[in-house]
């Protein structure tokens, strides 16, 4: 099965930048601003969020807000690219129907598409990183590292999304709800000593707080990543990766008696 994979990806790896193409010009299609959105968009959530916890909520965090972007940037990558892999086949189903093409291309395409979003969204990171004086170290030459893991992850929790999809649409509404909570369960905008220890268990739990933890150490630490979040983060990405690819081949079969 997995020469298969790979054999189909490199035959139709043409087929997939095309996609990837695609989905980055409908984003912006009649956008007068157009790619610069991806630019605006991190900087104005920034901007409101700052506002609103460093003045109400007054948490000690230095520079907090190369803090809060930093973490920003991880979860809305992690946020879109599974929320379009998720109706990828759905939104697809007229040329799945009509012409054979490898199904799992397609949510693969929309995760990449999110990962070219997030290279045009970096800049505003690295921006702010100048204009608020945070030091600047080598380490930070080293963030392709949880970026490239989180899109690992993001692929695997995308096919799956992708094929529970098919079968149960309203996962597509509780999906929502669930990244409403993870949110909230990941810290972001607060650091993690301010929760209760009986607490930290729910967010230890939550496997986005080691893609952003490590993400951190690189760009707002300006250290070397712990050995231990980022073999956690090798961990999560290959199983989910494995795992993604194992439920989207077992069912890829019956999508086309509901889609």
């Amino acid at each position: 099965m997995l020469q298969s994979y790979f054999r189909n990806f490199f035959k139709f790896r043409y087929l997939l930048s095309e996609l990837v193409v695609r989905d980055v010009k409908v984003k912006y299609k009649r956008s007068v601003l157009g790619l610069l959105w991806s630019v605006l968009n991190p900087l104005f959530m920034m901007i409101i969020t700052t506002i609103v916890f460093s003045n109400l909520f007054r948490f000690d965090i230095t520079n907090f807000p190369v803090y809060l972007l930093s973490g920003q940037v991880i979860f809305a990558f992690f946020s879109e690219a599974t929320n379009v892999a998720m109706i990828a086949v759905l939104s697809n189903a007229q040329m799945i129907k009509k012409i054979y093409v490898p199904k799992y291309i397609f949510p693969v395409s929309k995760s990449l598409s999110a990962f070219v979003n997030l290279g045009f969204s970096l800049p505003t990171l690295f921006f702010i990183i100048l204009f608020t004086g945070q030091p600047l170290t080598w380490h930070m030459l080293l963030f392709p590292i949880p970026i490239v893991l989180m899109l690992i992850f993001s692929i695997g929790i995308g096919l799956i999304l992708s094929t529970y999809a098919v079968f149960f649409r309203d996962i597509v509404h509780l999906y929502g709800v669930l990244l409403t909570a993870l949110n909230y369960l990941t810290p972001i905008f607060y650091p993690l000593k301010i929760i209760p220890e009986k607490f930290q268990l729910f967010i230890l739990f939550n496997p986005l707080y080691y893609y952003v933890e490590l993400f951190r150490d690189v760009v707002y630490y300006g250290v070397t990543p712990e050995l231990g979040t980022l073999s956690i983060c090798m961990i999560l990405s290959l199983l989910s990766l494995a795992l993604g690819f194992y439920v989207f081949h077992r069912n890829r079969d019956k999508f086309i008696l509901y889609i």
